[in-house]
């Protein structure tokens, strides 16, 4: 009778050992997104943070947000630059908090690939920790799982959920906005992580471009074009709460400007946008011209230069603009609340784009 190999995990397509190696990589990149309030260090079934810090609130509120950088991943892979995609992620997750005034906490990640390599993960790892850094929270744990049989060796996909805290009678939103509030927009970094599916269609599939393609609009490659990380507006958004009345934020992701700054416009105002007020990047445009996308399949797909929208009365408009200033945000009054007309939509964008 003839000897056979019984099944192992290693043969089903896991390593452990890999996995643990990656562990031992990414930890001294933990180690520098955390914050006073973190117990512990990584390694932990569960990240530990002192909740006693939340006694100085009357009563403290946690928000809590998560999300993913969607297609993204794909440019990540195929650049094999795997240290700024985490950036986008943190992005996504604590400018979702802040939005209703949360101060972002602390995160954790999921990072799903088909099989690990240590260096990689680690290097995704440690744009999520600069990510926090830049957020002002902590990372606090995660999980990466190798799923050989589902997903190819390169493929990968990241997720990250994130914890807030906000006082509650300092809750920003709707209930807040008045007529007569300004619009004052934050330029975005790029595409940031929204969109993917159609500027990879366009860009690939229709007009046939490499990602090492120079692109002189960009003044770099097209690569790197895309694979700019999403701007992080966390303490941007906390500083101006201190500094100016804030009556909401809007984070400008999947749907556009017009759809996410509706999400906070109430019942009966409107919020009039003039884009003669900005120029959109030049990706935009290209993605635009290439695919004969329409503005407003555009509008409602990409951030088109917006990254973050704060509602601000008239009063605070000055402070609000130095404040972005002071901190290097390029930042302008882009529109003002009015009285809403019986058909009128939430949100209409006006005029044409400045060049």
């Amino acid at each position: 009778m003839s000897e056979t190999t019984g099944a192992s995990y290693a043969s089903a397509g896991v390593d452990i050992e890999a996995g643990d190696l990656a562990v031992e990589l990414m930890k001294k990149w933990v180690k520098k997104a955390t914050r006073p309030e973190v117990v512990g260090g990584l390694g932990g079934f569960a990240g530990l943070f002192d909740a006693s810090a939340l006694k100085r609130y009357e009563r403290p509120l946690l928000a809590s947000a998560t999300d993913g950088v969607g297609t993204k991943v794909d440019i990540a892979r195929r650049m094999g630059v795997y240290d700024t995609i985490g950036h986008d992620l943190v992005g996504m997750v604590v400018d979702d908090l802040v939005v209703c005034g949360a101060e972002p906490l602390f995160m954790t990640d999921y990072i799903c690939v088909g099989k690990v390599y240590p260096e990689r993960v680690a290097a995704i790892v440690k744009g999520i920790a600069e990510g926090c850094v830049l957020a002002g929270c902590a990372l606090v744990g995660g999980e990466t799982a190798e799923h050989p049989g589902l997903l190819a060796a390169d493929d990968f996909d990241v997720a990250g959920a994130g914890t807030g805290v906000v006082e509650a009678d300092r809750v920003l939103g709707a209930d807040l906005i008045r007529k007569g509030d300004a619009v004052i927009a934050m330029a975005s970094s790029g595409l940031h992580s929204n969109g993917y599916s159609l500027v990879r269609h366009v860009l690939f599939d229709r007009a046939g471009w490499e990602l090492d393609r120079d692109v002189p609009e960009f003044g770099r490659t097209l690569g790197e074009e895309l694979l700019e990380p999403t701007k992080i507006y966390s303490l941007d958004c906390l500083a101006l709460t201190r500094t100016a009345e804030v009556h909401a934020f809007s984070h400008i992701t999947g749907g556009g400007l017009a759809n996410n700054l509706a999400r906070v416009i109430p019942a009966g105002l409107h919020a009039s946008v003039d884009r003669s007020t900005w120029a959109p990047g030049a990706v935009f445009d290209l993605v635009g011209q290439l695919g004969g996308v329409e503005r407003l399949e555009l509008e409602k797909t990409l951030n088109m230069g917006v990254g973050m929208i704060a509602v601000v009365p008239q009063e605070s408009v000055d402070v609000a603009l130095a404040t972005f200033a002071d901190r290097g945000v390029e930042s302008w009054v882009a529109g003002e609340i009015t009285e809403r007309g019986d058909h009128a939509e939430p949100v209409a964008l006006t005029g044409d784009y400045s060049s």
